[in-house]
């Protein structure tokens, strides 16, 4: 690959670009990556990181009333936002920086600075005002909140971005928005105390998942204090002295401290240069891409979020390794985003993986259903209204488990290592020869027997 600045130049350092970079040099690859905001990208600095962190903070407010029932007297308490914005901050600085040295340890190089493409194999920074070459190109830009509503006021909203970064926790706030970012910031503010309002333009909240946990979580949040507002949106919104005014298109009138904007995501594309190379792009933007992430320019490729096949970031990583092992392993792998676990870290959690039972008799599938609902064992002490759900969605003919869906405490946990099983291709069998482990959430899964349906598509 000589001729060239570098082997492999990488647009964005966010978890798929860094992945990409630090293995790519690693392998003796003369590698530079640019970045022109912080290096880690939304889930390191205003993603999922972050917003962990905030969960676990929120939990306490529970878990001090909790704890009367098992004997403890908890004093007098206070909570105070800036303090722990303030250890955020901290952390997701040390974070950052060991994103920045991984690709530094291996022998890349590091461009603060805008890139823009300016022909199949020229990167312009525009900052230093230079060109570079490259062999290969991979653009990792990710995505940005969706602001524009559609309505007027859209200025006065703040989106999960900003939301990391208020001075102050809101007394009340209205989010706009039915998917994980929604979801997640409505149990986040609520378990610090603010009074929380849900508004989402469809039926159901969870757009995609099992209908059962849907269900479930809409239950929960109302019984937590969260109001929801449904098959509306918003007609206007308005500052008004310190608080912002939202009229939603019912007729309802709205008072907040803050309106949260979780209505969607868009690829950060804007200036890259891509219609000028007649790289193709989707109706909203994303860069299409073929099995193997490589555009409609032959040496360049797409990963992560930028290319809107599976926003999440474990996959924007897989997608990453993928794209070394096809490139400078000449070992042709496509990313594989069948069977793919996510979690949505609502209070108590969502952990899904496979088919819903909706999607599955899409698919043609006769299934069988199983599933449980039940008060969890520490519960029983707490008094807490608080139900766990466990779903199985198997193949009628096959026997083979087809998704497995979770409402309740680490559902996250539990089904990453279901994962692992449906993507061996486990049965209803296999999962019924399974030993529990009590006493445990889990062992509800190897120990579901009655069928509660068999449905045809």
């Amino acid at each position: 690959m000589t001729g060239y600045d570098y082997d492999l130049f990488v647009i964005g350092a966010g978890s798929a670009g860094v992945r990409a970079a630090r293995i790519s040099a690693q392998m003796g690859k003369r590698v530079a990556i640019a970045e022109q905001d912080r290096f880690g990208g939304t889930c390191v600095i205003r993603g999922c990181v972050p917003k962990k962190l905030l969960v676990y903070a929120s939990h306490f407010s529970e878990e001090f009333e909790d704890a009367v029932g098992f004997g403890w007297t908890v004093g007098e308490r206070s909570f105070d936002w800036a303090t722990l914005i303030s250890n955020k901050d901290r952390e997701i600085l040390r974070l950052e920086g060991l994103y920045r040295q991984a690709v530094v340890r291996q022998g890349g190089e590091i461009f603060n600075d805008r890139a823009v493409l300016r022909d199949a194999h020229t990167v312009h920074l525009v900052n230093a005002k230079r060109d570079v070459t490259a062999k290969i190109i991979l653009i990792a830009t990710g995505g940005h909140s969706l602001r524009d509503t559609g309505a007027p006021g859209s200025e006065c909203c703040i989106t999960s971005t900003e939301a990391f970064e208020l001075p102050t926790l809101p007394k009340s706030i209205v989010i706009a928005g039915g998917g994980y970012i929604a979801l997640e910031f409505a149990h986040i503010f609520r378990g610090m105390g603010s009074e929380v309002t849900l508004i989402y333009r469809g039926e159901k909240v969870l757009r995609g998942f099992d209908g059962d946990v849907r269900d479930a979580l809409e239950d929960s949040m109302r019984k937590k204090g969260i109001r929801l507002i449904l098959n509306t949106t918003f007609a206007s919104c308005e500052r008004v002295g310190g608080q912002v005014k939202a009229i939603t298109r019912s007729g309802e009138t709205l008072m907040a401290d803050e309106v949260l904007l979780a209505i969607g995501r868009r690829p950060n594309v804007a200036g890259l240069g891509l219609e000028h190379l007649g790289i193709r792009q989707s109706e909203n933007g994303h860069i299409v891409v073929d099995a193997y992430s490589r555009t409609s320019v032959e040496n360049i490729y797409a990963i992560g979020d930028v290319t809107g096949r599976l926003e999440l970031t474990p996959v924007a990583i897989h997608e990453a390794m993928c794209f070394v092992k096809t490139v400078f392993e000449d070992k042709p792998t496509a990313p594989d985003h069948e069977l793919v676990a996510t979690a949505v870290f609502t209070r108590p959690e969502i952990g899904t993986v496979g088919l819903s039972e909706e999607n599955a008799l899409k698919k043609g599938h006769t299934v069988d259903i199983y599933k449980t609902t039940f008060k969890p064992l520490k519960h029983l002490m707490t008094g807490r209204d608080e139900r766990t759900l466990m779903k199985l969605v198997v193949d009628a003919e096959t026997d083979r488990v087809l998704g497995c869906h979770f409402f309740g405490p680490e559902a996250g946990e539990m089904v990453q290592l279901v994962a692992i099983a449906l993507k061996m291709g486990a049965t209803k069998a296999q999962f019924d020869a399974t030993v529990a482990v009590h006493p445990t959430l889990a062992e509800e899964l190897v120990t579901l027997r009655q069928k509660f349906a068999t449905r045809a598509p």
